[in-house]
């Protein structure tokens, strides 16, 4: 089996478990890389491919050189993951790898997903969805086998921040990517999102984490201003999943630098 691998805990999950049964031989994670990975999610997936003996390759995926992709529409995810698993199935091919398999676990199922299109096209397995795994089975069990991301937020790749209409280019890519390392060096735990809206960085972190920004505002505004944004905006509904599908938020405060 071949695991399209990530890092998350899903894939991580698939992946240790495929090489506990099969051996380490017959079960290859593969991570594809790209300017919309993150270097703490590539990071992460070394780490745990190391941790666990993996049989663990990188592969560069090339989904920005597809006008289609960066044209950023809400179905950018099926030509990203088309990238993905047409070079996935091509390896697994020359490897002899009979199956194909990504994370996708129960609960994700229903929503808007149109990645999912693309692994079905290409004959690409889910075996936890198949066998009914929810996401909390998910965490439940790769905390019982020691993997030490089993509660970590999720952490989908940068473009999914990138306000659909927008195009997705390295530039806006990295500006995400230093918003939310600033985030993390404040203390800011647990799911938090730089939402990219052009000229605008929408700030959306759990509810209880509003103060660690507010305390430092004038200090994350400056080096928000120096990324490139005009504005830094607190979304106060919070961070939820799905928020540039919704539409603004009527609920924002303004991070100003002090005058």
């Amino acid at each position: 089996m071949l695991v399209g691998f990530s890092g998350g805990v899903d894939s991580t999950l698939l992946a240790v478990i495929g090489r506990k049964v099969l051996g380490k031989e017959k079960c290859l994670a593969v991570l594809g890389t790209s300017p919309s990975l993150s270097g703490v999610q590539e990071e992460q997936a070394e780490s745990i491919a190391r941790e666990f003996d993996l049989n663990f390759k990188q592969v560069e995926t090339r989904e920005m050189n597809d006008p289609r992709y960066s044209k950023n529409s809400r179905d950018r995810c099926y030509f990203c993951k088309s990238e993905l698993w047409d070079r996935l199935s091509k390896i697994a091919k020359e490897r002899g790898y009979g199956i194909v398999a990504d994370g996708t676990n129960a609960s994700d199922l229903n929503g808007h997903r149109p990645g999912a299109r693309a692994a079905a096209e290409l004959g690409v397995r889910s075996p936890l969805a198949e066998v009914g795994y929810t996401k909390e089975r998910v965490r439940s069990e790769a905390r019982d086998l020691g993997i030490p991301i089993w509660n970590a937020p999720s952490s989908p790749c940068l473009s999914s921040r990138i306000m659909y209409g927008l195009s997705v280019t390295p530039a806006r890519l990295r500006q995400v990517e230093q918003g939310e390392d600033l985030l993390r060096s404040l203390g800011v735990r647990g799911d938090l999102r730089v939402r990219h809206r052009g000229q605008e960085a929408r700030i959306e972190v759990m509810p209880s984490e509003f103060d660690k920004i507010r305390v430092k505002g004038d200090w994350v505004a400056t080096v928000f201003r120096n990324l490139g944004f005009e504005s830094v905006t607190l979304d106060l509904a919070g961070y939820r999943t799905g928020s540039l599908l919704s539409g603004d938020s009527s609920k924002l405060e303004t991070i100003e630098m002090a005058r």
